[in-house]
């Protein structure tokens, strides 16, 4: 008879068209969650109060480091061992799935704060950092100008400017961009392997696209181009076709560049944040100047619209404000009399109600 943690083990080793970083995440997960809980028990005797019990262990003792676990990674083995006992019962194994019935804290995705002055007190009175932030554009401005003598600088503009994720970055070659167009095309990303650097296709089907460059981004990638070229001469090595590499024409790992990233932001003395942060930052400059949602998406190579929203819903408010006063302001225009409100001798004209007029 099965144990489950036999059957976890051969539904693990069978999933062969899996990406390396889903894999490794399914066998971390098994290795350190669900066979020390689960493992002996036989596979047709597990039921739905062994696996609410596994959870309430889980979340009473921690996790790997002791620490407590996230909302986000309880689904996260909730999730894995679902798929392994779906798997179990579509082969006739067992007759049900008894995970499908245990009810976990709501996992809600960390959405990007902007590091307004308020924000900013609180993190240096007390150490408050929220999970996703992103810097001002003066913010964003100050840390650019500070470092851009800085070999790499060009990785941290266009990640901030286009929003790339750290591995599409890594993984970006000459033969992707196209400079007098204006446009790159994001195919591949660089991941660390077994201790390999390994090149794959982006994260998600959407992930590969075109992303537009401004006019500002492409001279800083030009000027980087120039000086890789030089580096590589006097270092006597061979161009490999990528745009960012050390200085002697290797690609970086993805860790390299958050690394770099860190003592940077360090240095500069400006509130922190990661560098992933600044691919949030991209789209929450481009919201600022009004840009369209679908944009932001398509441009960030999120699945879904909703992933966008749900990121960046806690900064819209900000973005959106004088949308709300140019709707109080048009239906001032068209009558609207409130308690205290003079009686106004002029058109209250707002932009919305030049847009409007212009159009009709």
């Amino acid at each position: 008879m099965a144990t489950v943690g036999q059957w976890l083990t051969v539904w693990s080793e069978t999933r062969l068209r899996l990406r390396h970083s889903t894999s490794r995440s399914y066998r971390s997960i098994i290795e350190h969650y669900l066979i020390p809980h689960l493992g002996k028990v036989p596979l047709v005797e597990l039921d739905h109060k062994t696996v609410a019990a596994m959870f309430r262990a889980i979340i009473k003792g921690g996790g790997v480091s002791g620490r407590s676990l996230t909302a986000a990674t309880l689904h996260r083995i909730h999730a894995t061992l679902s798929a392994a006992l779906n798997r179990a019962r579509r082969e006739g194994l067992i007759v049900g799935n008894p995970a499908r019935l245990v009810r976990l804290p709501r996992s809600r995705r960390p959405q990007a704060v902007v590091w307004l002055p308020d924000v900013v007190a609180a993190w240096e009175a007390f150490g408050i950092r929220p999970a996703v932030a992103v810097w001002t554009p003066t913010q964003l401005a100050e840390f650019l100008t500070r470092i851009r003598g800085h070999r790499l600088y060009a990785a941290f503009h266009l990640t901030a400017l286009r929003g790339l994720r750290r591995g599409e970055v890594a993984g970006l070659r000459w033969c992707d961009v196209d400079l007098d167009s204006g446009v790159i095309h994001v195919a591949w990303q660089l991941q660390r392997r077994d201790g390999d650097l390994v090149i794959g296709p982006p994260k998600t089907a959407s992930g590969q696209r075109w992303v537009a460059l401004d006019s500002l981004t492409v001279e800083v990638l030009r000027a980087h181009r120039e000086r890789q070229l030089v580096e590589l001469r006097e270092a006597g090595a061979v161009d490999t076709g990528y745009v960012f590499t050390d200085a002697v024409g290797l690609p970086l790992a993805p860790a390299r560049l958050s690394d770099t990233f860190r003592r940077l932001v360090k240095a500069t003395r400006l509130p922190p944040v990661r560098l992933h942060d600044l691919r949030h930052g991209a789209a929450s400059l481009e919201l600022a100047v009004g840009a369209d949602l679908k944009l932001v998406s398509d441009q960030r190579g999120h699945s879904s619209i909703v992933l966008t929203a749900d990121t960046y819903i806690s900064i819209l408010p900000h973005l959106v404000r004088d949308v709300v006063e140019d709707v109080a302001g048009l239906l001032l225009q068209h009558g609207l009399r409130v308690p205290g409100q003079p009686r106004s001798r002029r058109p209250f004209e707002t932009r919305s109600t030049v847009r409007m007029s212009a159009t009709v």
